[in-house]
Formats: structure tokens, sequence, C-alpha cells
């Protein structure tokens, strides 16, 4: 396929996911007794008009099929699949499959992980090049596919192999890092969180329970002291400076504005990620339905 094919693809893609998406992963289990439950949930984001259900850290394939199934118009986004999970070839047979009954109605997002999280982990950029290089063999499209990429030569990498990056917890000084390098044409689609919270001790609490797990992981770290924050934001659970700059809190305007200078920035699209004391699993629809009214 062409340069310029690729981009005319890529742009429908753009108009397709829209401006805001929900990131989720309490929207996949393995339990049937949740899939009736999962499916209300995800018809009702379509509903709403969220362009996009990202299904969270460790997603795969198949995990997408009964969103789609359950909704007619939205896309549903690996948010990451691990490249070290399934072998390429795997991937590219569980896409194709998935294509075939409803096509465009997938977007494959990839990540590398971490060196704590996977015993396989290895130069992250060769890695994910072999990835990328074995996926067009298997005829998996690049305007199909996202990187979570957040320094520069896997946001490039993002650019030239695939449909452009879905970076996870950054912040619009990134965002517009990320758009310098990846140019206009690519998709920018960071994820960001919100707390439907306006009592500021309240809203880190829940922030810190979340970034505590982050803040373990070099990839986070290191990106984080790229921006100019410093050893002392990253100790005792996070600085409020680190905190209120990865997670949107306080009234509806407050967070409509947080959410805002990620487009200003230069993002497509948002994927919004609802932080609360539920469990990890939870549906959000109230919060979802608050959510989309403050984006309307």
């Amino acid at each position: 396929m062409d340069y310029a094919t690729t981009v005319d693809r890529v742009s429908s893609l753009k108009e397709t996911v829209g401006r805001y998406g929900i990131w989720s992963a309490g929207l996949r289990s393995e339990d049937p007794a949740r899939r009736g439950e999962i499916a209300e949930s995800a018809a009702e984001l379509d509903e709403l008009g969220f362009g996009v259900i990202w299904l969270g850290n460790g997603s795969e394939v198949r995990h997408a099929a009964p969103i789609v199934g359950a909704t007619s118009r939205l896309t549903v986004a690996t948010s990451i699949q691990s490249i070290w999970q399934y072998e390429a070839a795997d991937t590219a047979a569980r896409f194709a499959e998935l294509d075939a009954a409803h096509p465009g109605r997938f977007l494959l997002g990839l990540g590398v992980s971490h060196a704590k999280l996977t015993d396989r982990y290895r130069r992250p950029w060769s890695a994910m090049a072999g990835y990328l290089d074995a996926l067009d063999a298997e005829g998996v499209p690049a305007e199909r596919r996202v990187l979570a990429a957040l320094g520069p030569k896997m946001l490039e990498l993002s650019r030239d192999r695939s449909a452009g990056s879905h970076p996870y917890l950054v912040t619009p000084e990134h965002t517009a890092r990320a758009r310098e390098i990846l140019g206009d044409a690519p998709l920018l689609a960071p994820e960001f969180k919100v707390v439907l919270e306006t009592d500021p001790g309240r809203a880190r609490s829940l922030a810190r329970d979340v970034l505590a797990f982050y803040l373990q992981l070099p990839n986070y770290t290191n990106n984080f002291l790229s921006l100019g924050f410093t050893e002392d934001d990253l100790a005792d659970g996070g600085s409020d400076r680190l905190v209120d700059a990865v997670f949107a809190w306080g009234d509806e305007d407050r967070i409509r504005g947080r959410i805002d200078a990620f487009h200003a920035a230069g993002a497509d699209h948002v994927a919004l990620q609802l932080v609360d004391d539920q469990p990890r699993d939870a549906m959000r629809r109230p919060a979802w339905r608050r959510l989309a009214g403050l984006l309307s």
C-alpha cells in the first residue's frame, strides 16, 4: 500500500474514533455470567457517543469480539496487548477472524510492556519493529494498529509503521512533544485518568491508589523525568504536582478544561479512564453518563 492511501485511511480512522473514548478493563471478562452486563454497558457507551472502547492493559483481540457484537458503531481497541503475549502470526489470525465478522470495527493496540512484568522483555524497539514486520507479512494493515509509544524512537516507529500512537499515563506536554514527532497525519490518542471528585484530599488519595503501581515501572518514571518532574515528585506515592498533572479532578468545568488541554496540545482523541473506589472490573455506567454530559 502506498503512503497516500495509508494517510487517507488514517484520516478516515480519525473521523471514526472521534474526540473521546472510554478506557476500561471492566469491559472484558472471562466470566460468562457477566457477558450480559458487559454487553449492555458497551451498548450504552455506543449510544452516549463515545468513539472507542479501549479494553484496558492486558487486553487481547479475543476480548474485543463480544463488545463489537454488542455495539453498532464504535471502534473497539486493545489497550494494550503486549507483543510478548502472542506470536505475531497468532495475533494476525485473530485479527483476521474478527475483521471478517465485523469489518473495520477493531483497532489493534500493541505495546512492549515492562521488564518487571515479563521475563521475555528485551530490546523493546527492535522487538516491536520485528513484530510489525511479521504483522505486515500476515496482512494486518498498518492503519488498523496503534502503538503505546512514550519515547521518541517508539513514537517514530508508530508514525512510520502504524496508524499512530496511544500513549498511557501522560500529560498535555507529552502530547505536544508526541505531535511534533508524529507530524499531522498519524492518530494521537492519549489515555487520561479522570476522578469525578471535588475534594482535593479524596481525589488525590484515589489517584495515588492507582498511581502507586506505575511508579514502580521505569518506562513511566523515566518519561515523567523527561517532562521535567523530579525524583521528589516520584516519591511517597507521587507529589501533588505529579498527581494533578496525570489525573483530572474537580468540578465539571475544571475536568473539561483538563481534557481540552490534550486536544489543544495536538491530540485527536482522548481515551478517558474513570478512577474511583470501585473494583477494577466494575461497570461505571452512572459516571460514564456524567462524563458524556460534561463533554457534550
